[in-house]
């Protein structure tokens, strides 16, 4: 049933939950206290999201295989970069489907998505512009006129207001399926009479390293890894790991993979008993063997000890709409 709404989130991990529920996998490495405003609205073949966050962060991302994901800026704050390649104004990315890629933003960002079944797509495709019409098999970025892009923009916009301010008139079926019609042709002008194709990556060679790192960082969590037994594992020399993350994070393999660990400890004490469980368990579980210093480096990056976070309450984690 069409529908729509609003939230904001005070903490990544319910962001990357709400995310989720629109089939995109999401692990978000903040870096300064998070906020982000999630927008979404649900038609009859496809889904659209508005996503404004507010401070700079590095994202590790997986798309739904089912569907087929199309991405853009949304012409305020920074301009994302997707894997290690920053996105220009008017650039719109067209996904391969079930894509797996970082995601970073430097500064506070607006980006936008849209959500479809690829048949439906292909059909939409091919009956409005008259010409064979499939999904790439590996992602590329868009130029397409400005004119065309910003009539992508202004109905994306329109609806995600709709979704924000009157959610109940999206539920009514005609006008959902009147603002789904307009935004599937303006989609598919776009992506039918793009002036110029480019690979969505920076270097796709670097990716699949960077993915790779993201498999053995996953397998690994309880105990941190050298940088030798890394680069071993991920089967790479140590200057292109760093050279990768540099470019794909912003930051050195040491740095991400202690934010991530520091992630999954929050992530742990959020979801825990304080009766049941207690600090020194869950930093001895992801490696950390001095607490003192972990609790350092835990306030440094989350603003807050340990212990607070383990005493917060799930009502918390939002902030008002």
């Amino acid at each position: 049933m069409p529908g729509g709404g609003t939230r904001t989130l005070l903490e990544p991990d319910q962001y990357e939950a709400t995310l989720a529920q629109a089939q995109i996998e999401a692990v978000i490495v903040p870096g300064a206290e998070f906020r982000a405003r999630l927008t979404w609205a649900e038609l009859h073949h496809l889904q659209v999201l508005r996503c404004e966050e507010d401070s700079p962060r590095v994202a590790y991302v997986q798309l739904a295989q089912r569907l087929a994901f199309v991405t853009f800026p949304a012409g305020a704050g920074a301009l994302p970069v997707w894997c290690g390649k920053q996105m220009q104004p008017g650039e719109i990315m067209f996904h391969r489907r079930g894509e797996r890629l970082h995601q970073s933003t430097p500064g506070p960002s607006v980006w936008n998505a849209i959500a479809m079944d690829p048949a439906q797509l292909e059909r939409y495709g091919r009956a409005l512009s008259g010409k064979p019409f499939s999904w790439p098999a590996e992602g590329r970025a868009l130029e397409t006129s400005s004119r065309v892009a910003a009539r992508l923009r202004r109905l994306h916009a329109q609806i995600c207001r709709l979704a924000e301010t009157k959610s109940k008139i999206l539920s009514h079926s005609e006008v959902a399926r009147a603002m789904e019609q307009g935004l599937i042709e303006a989609l598919v002008t776009c992506l039918t009479s793009a002036s110029a194709y480019t690979d969505g990556y920076a270097n796709r060679h670097h990716a699949r390293i960077m993915i790779r790192f993201e498999e053995v960082l996953a397998e690994h969590f309880s105990r941190p890894l050298s940088m030798p037994e890394l680069c071993e594992m991920i089967v790479v020399s140590d200057r292109t790991l760093r050279s990768c993350c540099a470019e794909f994070l912003g930051m050195s393999p040491n740095q991400y993979v202690l934010l991530r660990r520091l992630k999954e400890v929050r992530r742990m004490l959020r979801d825990a008993d304080p009766d049941m469980v207690n600090v020194a368990d869950v930093a001895h579980r992801f490696g950390f063997a001095q607490l003192g210093r972990f609790a350092g480096r835990y306030r440094a990056t989350f603003g807050e000890t340990p212990s607070t976070t383990l005493q917060r309450t799930p009502e918390t984690r939002f902030a008002d709409p």
